[in-house]
């Protein structure tokens, strides 16, 4: 008979319906799992911090008519990665039945809920957390779900994809996209362009002056940054002469990354830059934090000529990597789960023989 895998493709998820009602339980979430982990709130206090966070981005995106696409493009980059799939099965006549399904951490459908029903359906699970760099605040929350969810017989039914950042072949993919999507009529002689590349950035110093007690990821953010610029500046179809970071940051917890877009565009000004890119390479989905935050930074700065690239959303290559990275962790949960098969098939065995 024929295994049974479920994959999930969650990440943290925004309303897509903009009302009060639907923000308030997305806050309350939000500051339980996330901003928990570097401020020590009390109880009461959770619910307060996260009910004026919903009245402000309620305020702030009705005046300014954003409504999020985070959701949408999830749905969409699950339905392109089940086809992807979808093909890898039709291929082999052993591959697995394999089931995608999406998920989020702070709107409904929960990565919870999406778990505990899968549970008992399917012979292994594969999570695939939306965001390269792996933090307590990213992949983290989501190895606490499985945690929840599966407890001790995690290791033998769920894989949880990680260390995206490092893979050659999303390196590849980033960088073929980028100069695919950059608009290059603007270019004129003796002009200089820079580019800023968007991550979410990381709480260096808490707000004691120490190290966080949780990972941030703060060194993976920097080595992924050095690595796409390598990639980017060495390729024959270069255009830009200055590569920047620019990290978005939170306001509570102590001291955040400094390489921020603020920066960037400081000293795209006093290298002589006129013209701007931005593509957020942090981000697999634009968000409200990318699409809005980031995008009006860009819109105010002083430059002759500005361009947002979106993520990669629904670009075919990245849901192809993104599937064969899937295809090859659900075979290596196989080879797992095989190898607890024999183990227990063996101690059955010796506990026979025992008799």
């Amino acid at each position: 008979m024929k295994k049974k895998y479920a994959v999930i493709i969650v990440t943290y998820g925004e309303v897509e319906k903009l009302t009060l009602r639907n923000l308030w339980p997305s806050s309350r979430r939000i500051v339980k799992v996330i901003t928990s982990q570097i401020v020590n709130f009390p109880r009461l206090l959770v619910y307060l911090v996260a009910d004026y966070r919903s009245t402000r981005h309620y305020i702030d995106w009705r005046l300014n008519n954003y409504e999020s696409t985070l959701v949408a493009t999830n749905r969409r980059q699950t339905d392109l990665i089940s086809k992807n799939l979808g093909r890898y099965t039709e291929e082999r006549s052993d591959a697995p039945d394999i089931r995608v399904y999406e998920a989020y951490y702070f709107v409904p459908p929960y990565l919870e809920d999406i778990l505990r029903k899968v549970k008992k359906a399917y012979d292994g699970v594969i999570v695939v957390p939306m965001i390269p760099v792996e933090s307590a605040f990213s992949c983290g929350v989501a190895c606490q779900v499985v945690s929840d969810v599966y407890g001790d017989t995690r290791y033998q039914h769920v894989r949880l994809l990680n260390k995206l950042w490092q893979d050659s072949d999303l390196q590849r993919t980033y960088v073929d996209y980028l100069f695919q999507h950059v608009d290059q009529s603007y270019i004129r002689k003796g002009s200089r362009t820079g580019l800023v590349l968007v991550i979410h950035g990381t709480l260096v110093r808490d707000r004691a002056g120490n190290p966080p007690r949780v990972f941030t990821g703060l060194n993976e953010t920097g080595e992924f940054f050095e690595m796409m610029k390598k990639r980017i500046t060495s390729d024959s179809r270069n255009i830009f002469d200055s590569v920047r970071q620019g990290c978005m940051n939170h306001t509570t917890g102590g001291e955040w990354t400094s390489e921020t877009i603020e920066k960037a565009f400081r000293e795209f000004e006093a290298e002589g830059c006129d013209s701007v890119v931005m593509f957020p390479y942090g981000f697999f989905a634009d968000n409200s934090e990318t699409e809005y935050e980031a995008r009006k930074l860009l819109e105010t700065s002083p430059f002759r000529y500005k361009q947002y690239i979106r993520c990669v959303n629904g670009f075919p290559p990245f849901a192809e990597w993104l599937a064969s990275r899937v295809a090859a962790e659900i075979e290596s949960l196989s080879d797992i789960q095989k190898t607890f098969e024999c183990l227990g098939n063996t101690k059955e065995i010796e506990a026979h023989a025992g008799e």
